[in-house]
């Protein structure tokens, strides 16, 4: 049963909902802006309209897994359960394994197992937005701060595992974007609206 939760947990990553909003609205996402499938290049491509579900749905495929597991086996299996989405999202099979850069489903995971460290994330990734307007940035720096705020609450070690396993994968699929933000080509968002 475990093992089906894990397998589930990555299909249900899988589903490229970028993807699938951008098609519904005869876009191929890949083609357009970053090329990436997650809920950010739909936003920018497509707007809020577009932008606002990708990311609840991109969310909630990272938080249900967790849940489950943890009500049917327990924390272990629900952090498990919870990296396999976000592996799903990042590689989903039903793209041939390119998909999002895995910031929206891992914070799924985060809001359902820290969900307390989960409100200063948000807290602080609304801050860096409102001050920088730069997406990849507040992601990278959320991403590298969650460990840090999970050693600093007593978090037990497999979150501190997941964390900074997660982190180190969301600032490695970001290279292009830390190339950017160094040469000042990175774009901005505009009143968390649609463009640049």
């Amino acid at each position: 049963m475990i093992a089906l939760l894990v397998v589930l947990a990555y299909l249900a990553g899988s589903v490229p909902w970028g993807f699938l909003a951008a098609r519904s609205a005869g876009v191929d996402i890949r083609t357009k802006g970053s090329g990436n499938t997650g809920a950010t290049n739909v936003w920018r491509v497509l707007g809020r309209r577009y932008g606002i579900p990708v990311m609840v749905l991109d969310v909630a495929k990272g938080a249900l897994p967790v849940l489950v597991g943890q009500h049917a086996f327990g924390s272990g299996v629900a952090i498990v359960a919870g990296a396999a989405a976000v592996l799903g999202h990042t590689f989903p099979v039903f793209l041939g394994f390119s998909g999002g850069k895995g910031v929206a489903t891992t914070a799924g995971v985060v809001i359902a197992i820290t969900p307390i460290v989960a409100l200063g994330m948000i807290a602080l990734m609304v801050a860096l937005l409102w001050l920088f307007r730069y997406v990849s940035l507040a992601s990278m720096c959320c991403a590298v701060a969650y460990p840090l705020a999970c050693l600093a609450t007593g978090q037990p070690w497999p979150v501190l595992v997941f964390g900074t396993l997660a982190a180190a994968g969301i600032v490695a699929r970001h290279r292009a974007n830390i190339v950017r933000l160094r040469a000042g080509t990175e774009p901005k968002i505009s009143r968390f609206g649609r463009g640049t």
